[in-house]
């Protein structure tokens, strides 16, 4: 593949997530190709040397696909990464890493959009996320507001021990689920707490199942 047509391809997988993720792309040892987001820039550039503890360095050194929240310490910014090993008759050749926005380190609330003002929610009183009308409706039993992620980048933020991801409109917290019932067409309802009826697709079902060990 010539260069042209390999920085296109990078270009054009870029283009799609643009919005969301940073596209960076290594040889084993140094960046050629950085494509920065709206929403997070690393300010990496080609010719860069992949340094230790990256999201790219521990795929390549690891040898598989590596996702995992990696600390400011390296690029100043917090960031949430998928990196996968480029594989050419069984050697490593290279890496493609997508790097995604995140909370600052420590954060343990989501802050929403409500009436005219702004509420700091625990995450452990939300009790489900709703991709809605353009937005992500952030529901507690309390209230419900409006947040500015989407719910892509809210499932790699929130915490994997309660949080789930039961379709592609909705995340949830277990702990608000009081039940569980079987159904012919979308595999799984959920009843929440709040008594919302919440419907697990059969994209995740197996998924949620395996997860709740049902």
């Amino acid at each position: 593949m010539t260069q042209f047509i390999t920085k296109s391809m990078f270009d054009a997988i870029g283009e799609l997530f643009s919005d969301e993720a940073s596209i960076a792309v290594s040889n084993t040892e140094e960046y050629i190709y950085y494509r920065p987001s709206k929403r997070i820039d690393l300010r990496i550039k080609k010719g860069d040397p992949v340094k230790e503890g990256t999201i790219t360095y521990k795929a390549l050194t690891g040898k598989q696909k590596i996702s995992e929240f990696i600390d400011r310490d390296l690029f100043g910014v917090p960031y949430y990464g998928m990196a996968v090993p480029l594989i050419q008759e069984g050697k490593i050749k290279g890496c493609v890493s997508a790097i995604f926005p995140t909370l600052a380190t420590g954060k343990s609330v989501v802050t929403v959009k409500h009436d005219d003002g702004w509420v700091p929610v625990p995450f452990s009183e939300v009790m489900y996320l709703e991709a809605s009308d353009r937005k992500t409706h952030v529901v507690t039993q309390k209230l419900t507001g409006t947040h500015k992620y989407t719910l892509n980048e809210f499932d790699f933020l929130l915490p994997k021990e309660y949080f789930v991801r039961c379709h592609r409109s909705y995340i949830v917290n277990v702990n608000f689920i009081r039940e569980i019932f079987p159904d012919l067409h979308s595999t799984l309802v959920l009843i929440m707490k709040n008594e919302a009826k919440i419907t697990v697709s059969q994209t995740y079902a197996s998924y949620f199942r395996k997860l709740l060990d049902f």
